[in-house]
């Protein structure tokens, strides 16, 4: 078959095609037609919900733009993908229970030199996540190590790796109040659900002997299995004075420490910053 003849019987293919796609949308678009009830129905059923309310909106749209069957139902899946997709977020953000939403492009790493950004943003592939290692953040209050966790969680729930945020003193006071009643190991469990556990602010408050060990199970459990994110105001040459033992604290840091990397946050407090700023 001659080059021009083959063009030509394929315009005239898709040419047909649209018509008769054109022809299928007039006749469906009419509100009074019960297929577009029944079309609508249907969506419902199996839970197609944008589609569902975006039909009629769609339908223009096509019948505007010329589009082809294959197009209009590329467009149908994708609005319900990215409606999944919104769902997934806001459910698995609202589950991992940040005390609020910060992201990595709200973080200004031109106030903080000593942060490398090529590193936040190899975490924020989240592989140390699949190799269950750890990240520590260490800094004086206000350098920005909480809004860098919850940012990497956020990441992390983007890649559907489920996630959870606790303050260190709800932690311990959570694990102590499971060992009370008797129900630690099922605790300790319910601590090990997430891929990625984040564990804000150790050091602001001295931690017990009894809730020091406490902890050391729960790392112990996590270690090489799930990724921790803990963020300290204080150098691991201190950690024996928050948990009041030295041994212990060696052995937190030992399971910590073996997959890890450490970010020493050197810089200015942001509050103190906003605070000093002229009015």
């Amino acid at each position: 078959m001659m080059p021009q003849r083959r063009q030509l019987l394929c315009r005239r293919s898709r040419s047909e095609a649209w018509m008769s796609m054109h022809h299928w949308l007039r006749e469906v678009f009419s509100l009074d037609n019960p297929q577009l009830l029944r079309i609508q129905e249907n969506l419902k059923v199996l839970k197609l919900h944008r589609t569902s309310q975006q039909l009629e909106m769609l339908l223009q749209e096509a019948s505007k733009n010329e589009v082809s069957y294959s197009d209009f139902l590329d467009k149908l899946l994708e609005e319900e993908i990215s409606l999944k997709h919104e769902k997934h977020m806001a459910l698995s953000t609202a589950l991992a229970k940040f005390p609020y939403i910060k992201t990595l492009e709200s973080f200004d790493f031109s106030f903080q030199p000593s942060i490398d950004p090529k590193i936040i943003r190899e975490l924020a592939t989240c592989s140390f996540i699949d190799r269950a290692e750890n990240l520590i953040l260490l800094g004086p209050p206000g350098t920005g190590k909480s809004h860098l966790s919850v940012a990497l969680g956020l990441k992390a729930i983007q890649k559907k790796y489920r996630t959870l945020f606790i303050p260190a003193t709800a932690l311990i006071a959570s694990l102590n109040k499971a060992y009370a009643e008797n129900r630690l190991e099922e605790r300790l469990k319910l601590y090990c659900v997430s891929k990625l556990l984040i564990i804000d602010e150790i050091g602001y408050v001295p931690v017990d002997v009894h809730g020091a060990h406490l902890l050391f199970q729960l790392i112990s459990r996590r270690y090489e299995r799930g990724s921790i994110i803990l963020t300290s105001n204080r150098g691991f040459g201190q950690w024996g004075e928050i948990f009041g033992d030295t041994i212990i604290a060696t052995a937190i840091l030992d399971r910590l420490l073996h997959h890890s990397t450490v970010i020493n946050i050197k810089g200015e407090s942001y509050r103190l910053k906003r605070s000093n700023a002229p009015d």
